[in-house]
Formats: structure tokens, C-alpha cells, sequence
């Protein structure tokens, strides 16, 4: 018992004070920017469905990182919801699978007018390395109308943030017109 008592005693600390942790600047200015655009072009906020068509799940990965504590992005007015019918946006991350594609054009469909598709990372954009495999229809343009597109094999949250805001300043500047 004694033994536990010293361990306990003498280990260091290596808890992180949480005011001590800085969160990245880069993140909190492009995510204020999109919160910006967001309460003016979706009134406070915006709801992505997700649809994976056939994907490895390293670009789900990264969009599930952008719900973590450290991007957050649910303070800028950005939530996943489960239902095509909530959804502002459909996220599609993969290459179409056949399996894949009458399920696709279904949640397309489903999500009301006006509907953003944005095609998530190489693999959705053109099939990427599954293209012309038997077992798909490449990218998601071949199945159903994209809007946007955000390259990377995965695109890092960062990067998908980043192109977020491209897609928001591109919306508002059509909304003018």
C-alpha cells in the first residue's frame, strides 16, 4: 500500500490545464467567418446529411473530427443532422458503389430545394483509385448533380473548413446577383 501511496505522491502532473490550451487561430478566424455567412445566408444555421456512397471512411473520419472539442464546429452554426429532409447540404464521401447509387438518388431527391451537394475528397470527385472498377460508378457527378467539390485523399478538417468558406463566400455572391 505504501508503494501506491509513494506512486501516486511523486508521479508529475501531466494534466493540461484547459486555459492554458490556445485553440488554433487559423480555425476560430475561418470559423467566424463562416458563422458570419452562415446567419446571413441560412439564418444561424446549416445542416449537412453525410452520405458515405461507398467510401474507405478516412474522409468520414475527418468530417466526424470536425465535431470534436477541438474544431467544434457546431459554435460556428454547423450541424450534422440524420435526415435528408433537415439538410441545407449533402456531404457525399467515396466513390459511387453500385450498391450504393439508388440510395444515393433517393437522399438526393429527399433533401428540400435548394439542395448544395459537395463532393468530399478524391475518391468522390472522380472515383479516385476505384475508378473504373467494375464495382462503381466513379464519382458522385456521374450519379447525381454536385455543386462543390473538396479534393484531398482525405481532405484534413482544416481543409474542409477551409473550402466551407469558399462554398459560403460562392452562395453569397450568387444570392446578390
Amino acid at each position: 500500500m505504501l508503494k501506491l501511496f509513494h506512486k501516486i505522491l511523486f508521479t508529475p502532473k501531466t494534466v493540461i490545464d484547459r486555459r492554458e490550451f490556445i485553440f488554433d487561430e487559423e480555425v476560430l478566424a475561418v470559423g467566424k467567418k463562416i458563422e458570419a455567412k452562415i446567419k446571413k445566408l441560412f439564418r444561424g444555421s446549416l445542416a449537412i446529411r453525410e452520405v458515405d456512397a461507398g467510401s474507405t471512411n478516412v474522409c468520414e473520419q475527418e468530417l466526424t473530427a470536425l465535431s470534436n472539442c477541438y474544431y467544434d464546429i457546431e459554435r460556428f452554426g454547423i450541424h450534422f443532422v440524420a435526415s435528408p429532409r433537415h439538410a441545407d447540404m449533402l456531404m457525399v464521401t467515396g466513390p459511387v458503389t453500385r450498391n450504393m447509387k439508388e440510395a444515393l438518388i433517393k437522399t438526393y431527391e429527399a433533401t428540400p430545394d435548394p439542395k448544395i451537394v459537395v463532393a468530399v475528397g478524391d475518391d468522390a470527385i472522380d472515383g479516385g483509385i476505384f475508378k473504373g472498377s467494375y464495382a462503381v460508378c466513379d464519382g458522385v457527378k456521374k450519379v447525381i448533380p454536385v455543386d462543390f467539390e473538396i479534393p484531398g485523399d482525405p481532405p484534413s478538417p482544416k481543409t474542409i473548413l477551409g473550402y466551407l468558406l469558399k462554398i459560403l463566400e460562392t452562395l453569397d455572391k450568387n444570392v446578390k446577383k
